[in-house]
């Protein structure tokens, strides 16, 4: 793993590099996307599987994204989005800090645990 994904997951905190290793949960992960007040990736994606009137349209289509990029690559996107589009709104799943407009109950929490980002990895990675 190269170092820049190391400095990205040390948001989480210690125990998160120890799960890095630990295989993600498809199943979970599909609801986690699917979820409209979780990960909420649905409010902006097209998710497969997904009722049209309910899918984002602003953001690409998560269709075949497993078989575009790998494991890795759909965990930066889900923890530094920012690198691949410096204008993205999508936000870092990880980060805790640098933060705007964060709501007070969520002041120093990641949008998703370290397990929840590699149950999402799973599951996009099986959109092939």
């Amino acid at each position: 793993m190269r170092l820049r994904s190391w400095i990205a997951l040390a948001a989480f905190g210690a125990g998160a590099i120890c799960s890095v290793h630990a295989a993600g949960n498809a199943e979970r992960g599909a609801a986690i996307v699917a979820s409209r007040s979780e990960g909420l990736c649905v409010l902006c994606h097209p998710v497969p599987g997904q009722p049209e009137p309910l899918q984002g349209t602003i953001a690409p289509p998560l269709a075949g994204v497993g078989g575009r990029l790998t494991a890795e690559q759909l965990r930066q996107h889900l923890l530094e989005p920012e690198r691949f589009d410096p204008d993205t709104v999508m936000p870092a799943y990880g980060r805790t800090r640098g933060l705007e407009r964060v709501a007070p109950a969520l002041r120093g929490k990641p949008l998703l645990s370290a397990a929840q980002v590699e149950d999402v990895v799973a599951y996009l990675a099986t959109l092939k």
